[in-house]
């Protein structure tokens, strides 16, 4: 499916941005592992979090996804059964690596975890190595630390080191070691993306699971024979796929009201409003909302490394911003469902931009963007970044893999043209 896009010289109105993903799927899993019913308020339903949702089904929650507005699981506590076969995550990272510590934990019984094609690029073997070290058998099928896994239960505790590239697997180790017999003790090595650890451990401190640690995130002491509990919790809206009508607004001639984010939430993204700020940008805070209003911006440096999602947003930003913008420290963007520090040098430069990738960043000179056909590279960000960057182009752009949209923010097509976007699929 291709995207295509004309330019759009303002947008105007209100939109309501939807939930956010990484607190829907962390809500699904952890109140599978309460024994009871827990009601999911104002749930993401997209490729991402249903992924999670149905590898929750597979170990035995009863899961109820019929209302948009509110989704209730009856919870498999410390007993899950044996799935009937391979657990497809799709493109789901945050929900295979979450899994993979809870099958650990829990299951004495062999589980294979696979996906699509992007996932099995996806890094797994720092995980598998700590689950092992705490007395789990977790192996690839093909011994290349990707997809398809083989995991079998139970850890015990005791002490594992953990490479800190993706906050996720610290967050699988988190939820996962207060369900073991003792005591556990990770050493997280150079954490990346903590605010996204942050947001694993304010799910466990609602839950009173006792965790002790160093501000630093570099080592924690979760102790073991703890449960969790049933809740009914509304999930904030997502941070991550606000950056995109945000950044939007701040690019064109606009004035935009974007409704349902808490700016006191935990969740990492939410420093897009900084980033848009320092760059000269017009954001303010309003009862119902932010608002965005379009003027001239201007270039910095940003060290983006607890917030990788917000790259491909930055990228498109800095493109229309007067001098140099600098990304960087944000090494973990390569690792993503692609390279996406490769993906949009490539792809910003076949609409004109001056651009030039770092090891771990990618400087942008203010540049006059052109239509063109570009690649989506099967990842919904890079999707809905070169949205952005199509929208303030002379002429149409065309963007293949226009589907992977869905797997974060479905609806993300149809509240931009509310707006005033001259979007349309083909």
């Amino acid at each position: 499916m291709k995207l295509i896009v004309e330019q759009t010289i303002s947008l105007q109105g209100e939109i309501t941005i939807p939930g956010s993903k990484s607190h829907t799927i962390r809500a699904v899993i952890i109140a599978s592992l309460a024994e009871g019913k827990s009601t999911i308020r104002n749930p993401l339903s997209s490729d991402d979090t249903l992924a999670a949702v149905h590898a929750c089904r597979a170990l035995g929650a009863q899961i109820n996804t019929d209302s948009p507005h509110e989704w209730t699981v009856e919870g498999f506590g410390k007993n899950p059964k044996k799935p009937e076969g391979p657990i497809n995550l799709q493109n789901s990272g945050t929900s295979l690596r979450l899994m993979s510590g809870v099958i650990a934990a829990l299951c004495d019984f062999e589980v294979e975890l696979d996906g699509d094609e992007s996932l099995r690029t996806r890094p797994m073997q720092p995980l598998l190595t700590s689950l092992n070290q705490l007395g789990a058998e977790a192996f690839t099928l093909k011994n290349n630390g990707l997809c398809p896994l083989h995991i079998k239960g139970k850890m015990k505790g005791g002490k594992t080191s953990v490479s800190g590239v993706t906050s996720q697997f610290a967050s699988s180790l988190l939820i996962a070691c207060p369900l073991l017999p003792e005591d556990t003790e990770i050493y997280v090595f150079k954490p990346n993306e903590v605010p996204y650890i942050d947001l694993t451990l304010a799910w466990l401190k609602e839950q009173g699971i006792k965790v002790e640690g160093k501000s630093d995130h570099s080592y924690f002491k979760v102790f073991g024979n703890q449960k969790y509990k049933p809740f009914t919790k509304p999930i904030p809206a997502d941070w991550s796929s606000a950056a995109f009508p945000m950044v939007a607004g701040a690019i064109t001639q606009s004035n935009i009201l974007i409704k349902n984010l808490d700016i006191n939430d935990v969740q990492g993204d939410k420093a897009i409003v900084d980033y848009i700020q320092r760059m000269g940008g017009s954001i303010s805070i309003e009862k119902l909302g932010l608002r965005i209003i379009g003027k001239p911006l201007h270039g910095a440096e940003l060290d983006i490394n607890k917030t990788p999602d917000a790259l491909p947003a930055l990228a498109v930003l800095g493109c229309f911003a007067q001098g140099t913008t600098t990304l960087y420290n944000v090494p973990q963007a390569r690792i993503k469902e692609t390279d996406r520090i490769a993906a949009m040098a490539e792809e910003l430069a076949k609409l004109g931009a001056d651009i030039k990738e770092r090891d771990e960043g990618l400087v942008i000179h203010q540049s006059k963007l052109v239509g063109n056909k570009a690649r989506g590279h099967g990842d919904h960000r890079i999707v809905m970044a070169l949205s952005l960057a199509g929208m303030n182009a002379q002429g149409k752009t065309e963007i293949t893999n226009a589907e992977a949209i869905s797997v974060t923010f479905p609806g993300y097509i149809e509240l931009m043209k509310s707006l005033g976007a001259k979007f349309e699929l083909a």
